[in-house]
């Protein structure tokens, strides 16, 4: 164990140590003198028959202890029981020399009886009865509970400081109360700033506003402006909360308090409620300081919520009651300004995000164009990349891709140059990486037979022969049989940078996700397996159109969607059955109309469809070139796209 890690727990814990093994070892020493065991036998043949026994002692009913005459001290069979031990032979052993373990008293009286019956009464051996009782053995019952009792509270309860030295954050069994929050201070800030932070301008620009204003209050507060109370960062995973919080506390030159929400809960009631004061109360102490509570929703979900099926989580609530106390209550917390993190803001109760308790509302979207561009330069600052490397190209080919995404993208790059050796990261190394991270690594040892390896041919040629010929498809860049991850094939698109897609998009996007499954049943009369992704895709984008866009006629302009999330808690439905048999209706309605789409665009563009199919099983991969080759050139591609890093080398 650490002594360093523990200063208090084990002070003079080692002296108690070595005391108690001394007692262990005293008390274990019963007898002065070795007594030898034996058997019934070899007492009632040499001691008892030959006259040698002076008497025999039963202890606790169980152990016969044999003393032996004296004048047998020279016999050379009982010579070694008499001796006392190699340093002091001049001293004779008073007993008992030998003892053997009986069965009962009765019968081995019983069997003493009849090993005595031919001697006269007066040359029987005399037996006595007596109880002992083992000192250590009585002793350690209640001294082993007492001393497991007191290395518990010497390990557990003496250590009362923490890693940062702030009370209450080490493992003591009397803080379970006490906040766990990590404390920065000037000594042990964190190394990231703002300038670590790209591609959200307006969310520095509101949470640095905030350090403003604790360095310099007077400059707002002379305007009768106050400071707010809370910030909540709403966004997608990746987008960067929890580093824009990093971010502030490398930069904020007052206390930064950094905890999760999940610290607050724990399996003894009213823990968490205690924690949330404990916690306030030690940012008041520091005021001004900023609380940051990393993914809030595991404390603050609304209340109520699931009660009628599993009950209300009273303690977690009773944690969110003081925390909405701490944050707007009777007491003030003039100073103390609270940072929350969060990716389901829909979950939250709404009187945590009330102005007053958090006035500001801060949400991260997937980076843009200009965004992902300045993304990759913070990333690419201490990579050695090749000339060729385009960081515009780069940002270009990763729509949707948050800032977590891009990271992991330029690290992969990175390993997959090293692992070949090369000395900088050119552009087919991103690719690679890019690949790798959509699709997941290629599963060269896979075994396809041909049959199959020419089913994923025209599926995959399904998708890129329909998507070619509709006009608001995203344009395709390649199309490829490798196996990778979990899939056998797949067509690469390039999906535009929209904030709206209209009904048309939806549902050319619908006919080319069917249009694999269209061709399998064109070419080879029935269907296969390898479409589940596609089905899966196609009913969940059709429920959508149907159920929550209302772009379906017969339901009208109806939207069934809840955004704050408390429909799927509904014991009711919001809609009756005949309307959820109409959403079913209408669902196929639009499934059918999208594939017998793709089945008339195959049909009159088979030819291409075998040639490209016939291309992929010689090539497995497709790029747009060729692909203008064998299908023509699109009449419709709404924006350029550069594809020569495409090309293998």
């Amino acid at each position: 164990m650490n002594a360093d890690k523990y200063p208090q727990a084990f002070q003079g814990g080692w002296l108690v140590i070595v005391g108690v093994l001394a007692l262990i070892v005293f008390l274990s020493v019963k007898d002065l003198y070795p007594v030898e065991e034996i058997s019934w036998q070899r007492f009632e043949r040499q001691m008892l028959l030959t006259g040698a026994v002076d008497r025999v002692l039963i202890v606790n009913n169980n152990e016969a202890r044999v003393f032996i005459k004296s004048n047998f001290s020279d016999d050379t069979r009982f010579k070694d029981a008499f001796r006392t031990g190699p340093l002091s032979t001049d001293k004779i052993n008073p007993g008992p020399h030998y003892r053997f373990t009986i069965g009962s008293p009765e019968s081995f009286e019983r069997k003493l009886d009849l090993a005595q019956a031919n001697l006269p009464a007066d040359q029987r051996i005399e037996v006595k009865y007596t109880a002992e009782h083992s000192l250590w053995m009585d002793f350690l019952p209640w001294l082993f509970p007492l001393l497991l009792l007191f290395f518990l509270f010497r390990m557990y309860g003496s250590v009362s400081q923490g890693s940062t030295g702030s009370p209450g954050a080490g493992p003591s069994i009397f803080s379970f109360g006490k906040s766990t929050a990590r404390l920065i201070e000037e000594g042990n800030k964190s190394p990231v700033t703002f300038a670590d932070v790209a591609g959200l301008e307006e969310a520095k620009l509101e949470v640095r506003e905030i350090c403003d204003f604790l360095k310099d209050p007077a400059r707002y507060t002379k305007l009768g402006a106050r400071i707010p109370k809370g910030i909540m960062i709403v966004g997608p995973p990746g987008t960067g909360k929890t580093l824009l919080a990093r971010a502030v506390a490398g930069e904020a030159r007052v206390p930064f308090f950094n905890l999760s929400g999940s610290e607050f809960v724990e399996m003894f009631v009213g823990v968490g409620a205690s924690r949330v004061r404990d916690l306030f109360r030690r940012a008041k102490e520091k005021a001004p300081c900023i609380v940051f509570i990393d993914e809030i929703d595991a404390v603050g979900r609304s209340r109520g919520r699931n009660s009628l099926y599993t009950g209300a989580n009273d303690e977690r609530e009773s944690t969110l009651n003081q925390l909405l106390t701490e944050m707007d209550g009777f007491g003030t917390n003039s100073g103390v300004i609270v940072l929350a993190a969060t990716n389901r803001a829909d979950v939250l109760d709404p009187a945590l995000l009330r102005p007053g308790r958090f006035d500001r509302h801060i949400y991260l979207e997937l980076p843009s164009m200009l965004e992902r561009k300045s993304i990759f330069n913070v990333h690419l600052k201490n990579i050695r990349t090749a000339p060729d490397v385009d960081i515009e190209f780069l940002a270009g080919q990763t729509p949707g891709f948050s800032g977590a995404d891009i990271a992991n993208i330029c690290n992969e790059a990175a390993l997959i140059a090293a692992r070949i050796s090369k000395v900088r990261v050119d552009k087919k190394d991103f690719m690679d990486a890019l690949d790798r991270v959509v699709a997941g690594l290629e599963k060269k040892s896979r075994i396809i037979s041909s049959h199959e390896k020419k089913i994923i041919a025209y599926h995959e040629a399904g998708h890129a022969v329909v998507s070619w010929f509709l006009a608001h498809t995203d344009p395709l860049l390649k199309v490829s049989v490798i196996p990778r991850g979990k899939t056998l094939g797949a067509a690469w698109y390039l999906p535009a940078e929209r904030q709206i897609r209209t009904q048309t998009e939806l549902t050319e996007h619908l006919s080319a996700l069917l249009a694999g499954r269209a061709a399998e049943e064109l070419i080879f009369g029935e269907f296969s397996s390898g479409a589940l992704d596609d089905l899966e895709k196609v009913t969940r984008e059709a429920y959508m159109m149907v159920v929550y866009y209302g772009f379906n006629p017969k339901l009208g302009h109806v939207s069934y969607f809840d955004s704050t999330g408390r429909q799927e808690n509904m014991i009711q439905k919001p809609f009756s059955d005949e309307t959820a048999r109409l959403m079913d209706e209408e669902v196929r309605n639009v499934l059918q109309q999208a594939f017998k789409r793709s089945k008339d665009i195959l049909m009159a563009h088979r030819l291409q469809l075998e040639q490209l199919a016939e291309s992929l099983l010689a090539h497995e991969v497709v790029y747009q070139p060729e692909l203008q080759q064998i299908l023509g050139k699109r009449e419709v591609m709404e924006e350029p796209v550069r594809l020569s890093a495409y090309v293998q080398v």
